[in-house]
């Protein structure tokens, strides 16, 4: 990763040449045909270094996304019961990021000595990390409200709506166009959504899930899928509009302050809704016992941060585009985790709803890879003339 530290970071992965000619679009397209020279072709041994560096950060995208999905509904099952602990594990990992975020801290090269001395004033940026720190908290809350009124699989498939709700904010927000393909996913993935929505009556049988909660946990669900997506479209807005700047330790200590300020409000959240008495108990009630459920916790907030430090690293190696294809191929995954190891029921409609599901998720997808397609050729074009007006010039 130290090798391409100082990538532009493509963050909406197409959101340079759908900015039309604005100076965001330009830059992207003069970066791409950057890239575009670079002529020396890179050993073998260095080759093989950046797939493995790939792999690895997929394994932690797909794997902390569904063990850190699994250990909560587990936690749950097990006879824990405080939504406010829950929350806190989701954010409270970040101090595993701190040895990053020192190392490209200091790793300074003249793009970055660049970027810092146009940063905005301390206080506009602590600012927006707050703001972003308190939706974080309200969002990782719902989430938490979700996975204890629903079954995994459940919850699983409705998440997958995130998408959905991210185009809307993207295209409001960001600037982004509503294309054939990425209105085909909305329109899948909210009827994937509401065919869940519509039955409920499996889930409500299932010992494990509180009775009569379905709706609640549908409702919560479902916003907190659209208040996720409002965030990924507001930093983004960040990092275009405020920071003016997307390398890799700007990401980072964003990730950084934004996921401290969610975990400051949790635990305050812990403390002032009165949970924090109830976990001593809750310990000792544990089914699998005491250690148990200090590892469940432990090892949920180290996997919530291995799915974070895997995202980042992935955008640094290649691209945001295809770090957000990987994080979407990986939503399919938890529902048949949670029929294998948990034992959810996964009857004719939950089953037609996660292909539906999969099928809006690829169309999503594709429209991404055919712009990106799209947006590597103009590069290419836009060096070709580059290079004849410089052969005509001499």
């Amino acid at each position: 990763m130290g090798d391409v530290g100082e990538i532009q970071l493509q963050i909406a992965g197409i959101r340079g040449q759908e900015a039309g000619g604005d100076d965001h679009g330009q830059r992207a397209e003069n970066g791409g045909a950057c890239r575009a020279t670079e002529a020396p072709r890179p050993p073998l041994s260095k080759r093989l270094a950046w797939w493995a560096v790939v792999l690895i950060n997929i394994v932690f995208i797909l794997g902390g996304q569904s063990v850190a999905t699994l250990l909560g509904r587990i936690y749950y099952d097990q006879g824990g019961n405080s939504l406010w602990m829950q929350t806190v594990v989701q954010s409270c990992g970040t101090p595993l990021a701190i040895p990053l975020l020192l190392y490209f801290r200091f790793r300074t090269t003249p793009s970055s000595s660049s970027v810092a001395a146009n940063r905005p004033p301390l206080v506009k940026i602590a600012a927006i990390y707050a703001g972003l720190g308190v939706l974080l908290a309200g969002d990782n809350l719902m989430y938490s409200y979700g996975l204890l009124y629903l079954p995994m699989s459940t919850y699983s498939i409705i998440c997958a709506s995130q998408v959905s709700f991210n185009a809307v904010f993207a295209y409001f927000l960001n600037k982004e166009k509503f294309r054939a393909l990425v209105l085909n996913s909305v329109v899948l993935l909210t009827f994937s959504a509401a065919l869940v929505g519509v039955n409920n009556g499996s889930d409500e049988t299932d010992s494990s899930i509180p009775k009569g909660k379905f709706p609640a946990g549908f409702a919560l669900t479902l916003s907190a899928s659209a208040l996720f997506s409002l965030i990924l479209s507001l930093t983004q807005l960040t990092f275009d509009e405020v920071l003016k700047s997307d390398t890799l330790h700007t990401v980072l200590e964003m990730q950084f302050w934004s996921n401290t300020a969610a975990a400051c409000v949790s635990v305050a959240g812990l403390f002032a809704s009165g949970e924090w008495r109830t976990i001593a108990g809750e310990m000792e009630a544990y089914k699998k016992g005491e250690l148990a459920y200090a590892m469940t916790l432990a090892w949920t907030a180290v996997s919530w941060q291995l799915c974070t430090m895997g995202l980042m690293g992935l955008v640094a190696a290649v691209s945001s585009l295809f770090t957000n294809i990987i994080s979407t191929v990986g939503m399919p995954l938890s529902p048949v985790i949670a029929v294998i190891f948990l034992g959810d029921r996964m009857d004719g409609v939950k089953l037609m709803a996660m292909l539906i599901g999969v099928w809006g998720l690829l169309s999503y997808v594709y429209q991404h890879y055919l712009d990106d397609r799209a947006a590597k050729k103009i590069a290419e074009k836009s060096e070709e003339q580059h290079q004849a007006a410089k052969i005509s010039a001499e």
